[in-house]
């Protein structure tokens, strides 16, 4: 399926459906091979006696997309679709220091391109792809700055509220995000703007492998992954967060 054959199928379709169509296409390879050759993103840390500590992961270049190679397009998606498709790449989202560290390292930077109407609906989804490769000018290279990042974060098990999305990011030319940490929308809403970036299991720290569960419950560790502590969850179900 092309991502212009994508989205004509899903134009007039709800979420659930939407939902549904993409997972099936992802799941059956349609996704340009582009995505699948990952980046490396690399931070340090110091610990309390001062070594320094070098981490790094791999993430998707761009948004998870949908289509071949000649004809691809941006989707957006529910977290719960979302993590089903990154635990079979072996995959997980990221926290929003991850996602800080992402925009430090993207080689193609782009400015963010609101929009104000319909902002839910599957034309403005597919327009907002569109303008964003009219900004690309096909640039190629690990990209960032177009989509607010759905994210990992402890803000969602600190909520009143039940089964949310947790969004933040989409970075501006000088480096600050319009989108802080959000929490306030329920968990199968998705609009244009949100965007799933892809971060492989396993990372590196010093240069060997480790788990991202357990760099995220590491004393030291997990500081190169987040600002909030050890208790950040991995990954979203249908109803609640789980570790």
């Amino acid at each position: 399926m092309s991502g212009t054959a994508f989205y004509e199928a899903a134009m007039a379709m709800q979420w659930q459906s939407r939902d549904s169509l993409a997972l099936a296409a992802i799941q059956s390879g349609a996704v340009p091979d582009f995505l699948l050759k990952l980046q490396p993103v690399q931070t340090t840390i110091v610990d309390s006696v001062g070594k320094q500590h070098r981490i790094t992961f791999y993430v998707t270049p761009d948004y998870l997309s949908i289509g071949t190679n000649d004809d691809w397009a941006r989707i957006p998606l529910t977290p719960m679709t979302a993590t089903t498709i990154a635990d079979q790449w072996q995959c997980f989202l990221p926290t929003p220091k991850m996602v800080d560290a992402i925009y430090a390292a993207a080689k193609v930077k782009l400015a963010p391109v609101p929009m104000y109407i319909h902002r839910d609906s599957t034309i403005t989804m597919w327009q907002h792809h569109l303008i964003i490769e009219g900004q690309r000018k096909a640039q190629k290279g690990l990209i960032a700055g177009i989509k607010k990042d759905v994210v990992i974060t402890n803000r969602l098990n600190n909520t009143a509220k039940p089964n949310r999305v947790a969004i933040y990011g989409w970075h501006q030319l000088n480096g600050k995000p319009i989108q802080p940490v959000y929490t306030g929308h329920v968990n199968w809403y998705v609009d244009y703007s949100h965007g799933i970036r892809l971060v492989h299991q396993t990372i590196y720290v010093d240069g060997k492998p480790m788990q991202y569960q357990d760099v995220l419950t590491h004393p030291v560790y997990h500081r190169a992954l987040t600002d909030e502590g050890t208790g950040v969850p991995y990954k979203y179900l249908s109803d609640k967060m789980r570790k």
